[in-house]
């Protein structure tokens, strides 16, 4: 009991500082670390040691596979990838359905690129769009907005859940999959928030935005491809290696485990967003670094959640809450309940599934949800509480409002409200799922 009450002041200590005294996450994650171990009573050298072996293991499953998205991010940025996903399926869909163009590129583009970077690097087709379409801003940034988000916090290789993948010992590939089928349906349900609601919001876009991109774009195949190869490689190794053993045990079975580990998957779309950069005669040094700096921030922050999680695993609070919290029947609601608690608190989707997943890892096993699809779920219980719901601490917040025009309380009855639907719904669909697959 000792130990959830220092828990939880520690967890009050997190917020405030993140949110009130803008301490950065990687700083407060361990500060509670070091809090909390002293408070549960541990040896101040098993306190060191813990830090520095979860901060070492957490980085070394996922650091690389962090800096290679990152890297990828910056290609699709600056060669104009992301827009030329955009421009595609605006000619397949149809201006007419303009929402549901700007929702599914969100959708794609949040993959390897951060949601707030995606909603920036589109903000100039959306307002084209609306310009020529009539269609209300409102509704063409709720859309694309909340596209962005359901993939940013579903779908690896996005680092929030990578981290908690990485965190709670889940299959990558299937959570990936399984992202996939809730992500979808949520992003559905902010575009359904989109056409329903935000269409009252009549805004226009800024006579004097500048729409022209002198950049010759890259083709289709190549601008799509850097995003959807690796997915298509892990997820193919994730079927390998079911029981069934669908590709059999041969050399086919071990080159689809080999190319379908998320580092190599990863690593060679590297190589493939190289493609993009047209001017061949500069060099890529400058765009990988860019993506580098890019990934160390997240990195520094996936470690730090890591050491936080490993002190929380050597003391006795995993024991302890998953012995009264089974008798609760919680399940799936009690991550996606913290993690909403810590996003509405602190901001930070990303901080709130790394922040969660260390507190839910050492109960897996006491509440029995250690089973490889029970973990998936897990994760992407997680993602949904930590996307309900974004509002004036969060910085996408401020990114979708500032570069759609909206006031403050248009982006709260419209930006705020759809991420709730979106993250409750999301929850639903995760139930669902549970009550088939576990």
């Amino acid at each position: 009991m000792t130990t959830l009450i220092s828990l939880i002041i520690v967890l009050i200590i997190v917020v405030i500082a993140s949110a009130k005294y803008k301490l950065h996450p990687f700083i407060s994650l361990l500060l509670a670390s070091i809090v909390i171990g002293f408070l549960s009573g541990l040896e101040s050298t098993v306190i060191i040691e813990s830090i520095e072996k979860g901060f070492g293991d957490t980085l070394k499953s996922i650091g690389l596979i962090i800096v290679f998205g990152a890297i990828i991010g910056q290609y699709l940025e600056k060669s104009g990838g992301t827009k030329k996903i955009a421009e595609t399926l605006l000619g397949m869909i149809g201006e007419k359905k303009s929402p549901l163009v700007m929702n599914l590129t969100g959708f794609i583009v949040s993959i390897p690129v951060f949601c707030d970077s995606g909603f920036i690097i589109l903000s100039s087709l959306n307002k084209a769009i609306s310009k020529k379409t009539g269609i209300s801003l409102a509704v063409l940034s709720v859309a694309l907005a909340t596209g962005l988000y359901a993939t940013h916090v579903f779908v690896p290789p996005t680092p929030g859940p990578l981290a908690a993948a990485a965190a709670l010992g889940a299959d990558i590939g299937l959570v990936i999959v399984l992202g996939l089928v809730v992500a979808i349906p949520s992003a559905l349900a902010g575009l359904f928030w989109a056409k329903s609601f935000a269409k009252k919001f009549k805004i226009v876009p800024d006579t004097d935005e500048p729409q022209n991109d002198d950049r010759v774009l890259p083709s289709t195949p190549l601008s799509f491809a850097p995003v959807m190869i690796p997915i298509i490689l892990i997820a193919c190794k994730s079927i390998a290696n079911y029981p069934s053993t669908p590709f059999g045990e041969g050399i086919i079975y071990k080159v689809i485990d080999f190319t379908g580990d998320p580092f190599i998957a990863l690593f060679s779309a590297v190589f493939i967003s190289f493609f993009l950069k047209r001017k061949r005669s500069t060099s890529h040094n400058s765009w990988i670094s860019d993506g580098l700096k890019n990934a160390g921030v997240i990195i520094l922050i996936t470690g730090a959640g890591g050491a936080f999680g490993n002190v929380l695993r050597t003391t006795d609070l995993g024991e302890y809450l998953g012995h009264t919290l089974s008798n609760w029947n919680a399940g799936l609601l009690l991550p996606f309940m913290i993690a909403a608690l810590l996003k509405t608190s602190q901001g930070s989707s990303t901080v709130a599934i790394i922040t969660t997943a260390a507190i839910v890892s050492p109960l897996l096993g006491p509440l029995e949800m250690d089973g490889e699809t029970a973990k998936a779920l897990t994760v992407l219980a997680i993602g949904a509480g930590a996307m309900t719901v974004s509002h004036i601490n969060d910085s996408y917040f401020w990114v979708v409002s500032q570069f759609s025009n909206m006031d403050t309380p248009t982006a709260l009855k419209t930006h705020t409200i759809a991420t709730l639907l979106q993250g409750v719904f999301g929850m639903i669909i995760i139930l669902l799922l549970s009550l088939i697959l576990l």
